[in-house]
């Protein structure tokens, strides 16, 4: 969430940022909004006073047992009660919808981040690794498990309906040893500790990152009200909500292996066979907590956390700086990697990065304090993918593919797969 006074003071600034992002000016709204709530608040304060007034003037009155103003005092008090009342309940009002309006409005894109529409006005920043050297026929993941029949769509299907898979043995196995690696190279070498979160969360939680009100859509709701996680960065960015952390404390770094759960709301018809676009998927997700002056180079720091995961695997991709058009409601600026996958001759997205800002800390109230001073200040936040772990999986599948249909394991992966060295269908 914005703070409505840094829009006061630059409005033309809000709206030239919603315009690279595609969307309506908004400052002037959000200003008149926050002048009828002001002068609500200021008439409620002028009220109180004289109210304070009046009372200390009827102790007066009736010590000068001047009776009759003591009674035309107790009547004004009386009247400035129901008059109080109302004005609270209007300010009340007048605040939810100026918050309700503040909520609805993404985070202000960083300077260098080129302006554009969608991905195709994304700009790339490098690449890296070497593309598979040999010329038998690529396949795409699904082609290649259900020939070695452990990927199963049809009985998840039957079980769960579409954007479901089934993942037997080896296969398995596979994904599993991907979670692992991740967990192990975040937490061992990168200094991230790792966190078993709750994975149903309250309306607050959701909010604080940036989902609700705006993207309720994507998201699955049980009968109790709380909401499935679309990815661990709700919970793990949470964990600093409504607190004042020590300045020496930060920066905070957390990692998580968990289910998420997306309802693909906005995706009809793309990525249909697969495993690219799934209501359940597993990823490993990266949160930094920081202070203002080092976010930006936590950034770089945390894509180059889960750039080592595709290194260590020994998979192409490329990092992309994303537009304004394609970045994500709460980013400030994101990098994507995007692997390389043979089956479908193209890159696809891996992991996305990003530095939050202020902007879900003003969501959450979460702050800072540095020592002997008595102001706080908003946390940044990030997060990023490290990295989605069903989407390795099918850029291993489709990179360490062999002419015979098995998939070699990557040597980093070695030791998680109990000495097997090659993916075979069984018998």
């Amino acid at each position: 969430m914005l703070d409505i006074k840094w829009i006061r003071e630059n409005a033309a600034a809000l709206d030239a940022a919603l315009a690279k992002r595609g969307a309506d000016a908004a400052a002037a709204e959000l200003i008149k909004l926050d002048e009828d709530r002001r002068q609500h608040v200021q008439s409620l304060q002028d009220m109180q006073s004289r109210r304070n007034a009046a009372s200390k003037e009827i102790g007066a009155a009736m010590g000068r047992k001047d009776l009759e103003t003591a009674e035309s005092l107790k009547a004004e008090v009386a009247q400035l009660k129901g008059a109080l009342q109302a004005s609270e309940e209007e300010v009340r009002v007048l605040d939810a919808k100026l918050e309700e309006a503040l909520a609805a409005i993404p985070n202000v894109p960083l300077d260098d981040v080129p302006t554009g529409a969608d991905e195709d006005d994304n700009e790339l920043v490098r690449l890296e690794g070497e593309k598979p050297g040999w010329n038998h026929k690529a396949l795409e993941h699904f082609d290649i498990g259900e020939a070695l029949e452990l990927m199963d769509f049809e009985a998840a299907s039957r079980i769960a309906g579409s954007r479901f898979v089934v993942l037997r043995g080896q296969l398995a196995r596979l994904e599993r040893a991907l979670g692992q690696f991740m967990l192990d190279l975040h937490t061992n070498e990168h200094g991230y500790t790792e966190v078993v979160p709750p994975m149903l969360v309250r309306d607050e939680a959701v909010f604080g990152t940036g989902q609700l009100p705006k993207f309720a859509e994507d998201l699955f709701r049980t009968t109790d009200g709380r909401w499935m996680i679309p990815t661990a960065e709700v919970p793990l960015t949470n964990l600093v909500r409504e607190e004042i952390l020590d300045h020496d404390r930060l920066p905070l770094r957390f990692t998580a292996l968990t289910p998420c759960f997306r309802s693909e709301a906005g995706s009809a018809g793309r990525d249909t066979r697969g495993m690219l676009r799934q209501h359940q998927f597993n990823k490993v997700e990266l949160v930094s907590i920081t202070d203002r002056e080092n976010s930006l180079d936590e950034l770089e720091r945390m894509t180059a956390c889960a750039e080592e995961v595709l290194k260590r695997l020994g998979l192409h991709y490329r990092v992309m700086t994303l537009c304004t058009g394609d970045m994500g409601f709460g980013a400030r600026k994101t990098y994507d990697l995007e692997a390389w996958l043979p089956g479908q001759n193209t890159y696809r997205e891996i992991s996305s990065c990003s530095v939050c800002g202020d902007f879900q800390a003003r969501r959450m109230n979460a702050r800072y304090r540095h020592a002997g001073e008595k102001g706080v200040q908003f946390v940044h936040t990030l997060n990023g993918s490290g990295v989605a772990v069903g989407r390795a999986l099918i850029a291993v599948m489709e990179n360490y593919l062999n002419e015979d249909g098995s998939v070699t394991i990557p040597e980093a992966l070695l030791p998680y797969m109990g000495g097997i060295t090659r993916i075979e269908r069984a018998g």
